[in-house]
């Protein structure tokens, strides 16, 4: 390896995070490198109510409050519980291979430290929006039906008990796939695909809405869909950007990577819409970009940007065909989860263990695909079984599920005394069915 082949590999290092490494090289705090991570942490905090508009955009008018809220609540459980123990479990110094220490409980002991560049302080923010928005994500599959009280249950131990875990595998020097050489820059692995994965379980074990797949639950605001996906991606160039932990040009190539995949998957998913004779519509724009985003996460800073393209157009055609075989799934996945989150997740992961030669990172080829796919299957396992037991612990405490007569008038006015729409001569609350009696 050349030197700066070797210079950038180092820097990716030190990017994913090892905080030993930081420390090993005594870094000084840097003012630019500390104002660009601020901007990121806010950017990623966007994130979220971007997602909410997505959602509610997508669901009936009925159970819009619902399903927003469903996102605003996890930026105010996972704020918290991320200070108490999630960035502990996830990063704490001294842990093993499985799970950090809980030298960190409350943020203790972050005063004064740096990770790289940045105050450790600024980091644990950053990493805060990322346990957000990967708890958020999995209520796409289950709006419409949930209680709000057994979502936010189940959230809570999730995120202690799934992703902070999964967090320090992947992310902490301490992580056994960290040591593995697994690569995953800002989250394909620990946010989109078990996200995904727990957000399809989710979907088996509450079962169907009322009446799917026969009545049709159609998105009843698509601007509110636009302007979320929108956000998102605003959002997003830090997600991405932002993992690289400093102002420099790791961070450039994540943010010119992040505007270049989903550019190619918005116009894939479009193509594809196109092709089985049907229009371009402003839904599968959305959905096309958010899998593009979705799928060139692990890989942003890994790839060229010519290799961006084929990421997004292949993580938009795997995700296209994986919205086709729902129905064939057995799973009422609400808004597609699984299929535009864990898939794009899966496709984007491996992509980057083949993809990753055109930067000169990671192992060698072949064995890098298999790096890889241990992460894939590792993550798909532990969201996939550690969901189902937190659901059926969660379904002891309460009912998951709202009475069916709030489920077909709508949750809203039922769970929080409020609703989107307050003209209710605008007709917006009526499901629409198609066929049958």
């Amino acid at each position: 390896m050349n030197p700066m082949k070797l210079k950038t590999f180092f820097a990716l290092t030190l990017a994913l995070g090892g905080v030993a490494l930081a420390q090993d090289a005594q870094p000084e705090l840097n003012t630019g490198d500390t104002a660009w991570m601020l901007a990121s942490a806010a950017l990623v905090l966007l994130m979220t109510p971007g997602l909410a508009l997505f959602y509610g955009g997508l669901t009936r008018a009925q159970s819009v409050l619902n399903t927003m809220m469903m996102s605003v609540v996890s930026i105010g459980l996972v704020g918290v519980l991320w200070m108490l123990a999630g960035y502990s479990i996830a990063f704490g110094g001294g842990g093993n291979a499985f799970v950090g220490s809980l030298a960190n409980v409350g943020l203790n002991g972050l005063a004064d430290q740096l990770t790289g560049t940045i105050p450790t302080y600024v980091f644990a923010a950053f990493q805060t929006m990322f346990a957000i928005i990967a708890l958020a994500l999995i209520s796409g599959a289950v709006v419409e039906r949930m209680r709000f009280g057994a979502f936010v249950l189940f959230g809570a131990l999730w995120t202690l008990l799934i992703y902070s875990p999964l967090a320090h595998w992947v992310w902490s020097a301490d992580g056994w796939l960290f040591k593995a050489g697994a690569l995953d820059f800002a989250g394909g692995t620990v946010i989109h695909i078990a996200a995904g994965i727990s957000a399809l379980v989710a979907a088996f074990v509450l079962g169907p809405r009322i009446g799917f797949p026969r009545n049709a639950h159609v998105p009843h605001n698509v601007p509110l869909v636009l302007l979320g996906a929108g956000l998102l991606w605003f959002g997003w160039m830090g997600f991405n950007a932002g993992s690289a932990l400093a102002a420099n040009q790791v961070a450039g190539l994540a943010f010119l990577t992040t505007l270049i995949a989903p550019a190619a998957a918005m116009l894939t998913w479009l193509g594809l819409e196109s092709s089985r004779g049907g229009k371009p519509t402003a839904v599968g724009a959305a959905t096309g970009l958010v899998v593009g985003l979705v799928a060139i996460t692990p890989a942003c800073a890994f790839v060229s940007p010519w290799a961006a393209v084929i990421v997004g157009v292949v993580g938009a055609a795997a995700s296209y065909g994986a919205v086709q075989l729902k129905h064939r799934m057995g799973a009422d996945d609400s808004l597609d989860v699984f299929a535009c989150h864990g898939v794009a997740g899966i496709a984007g992961a491996l992509l980057t263990g083949a993809l990753a030669w055109t930067t000169a990172q990671g192992k060698p080829l072949g064995e890098q695909l298999l790096v890889q796919l241990v992460g894939v299957l590792a993550s798909l396992v532990w969201a996939g079984v550690g969901s189902f037991i937190l659901l059926k612990l969660v379904s002891v405490v309460m009912p998951l599920r709202v009475p069916a007569s709030q489920e077909v008038g709508g949750i809203d006015i039922n769970a929080h005394s409020e609703q989107g729409y307050a003209d209710s001569e605008t007709g917006l609350g009526a499901p629409v069915f198609l066929g049958g009696d």
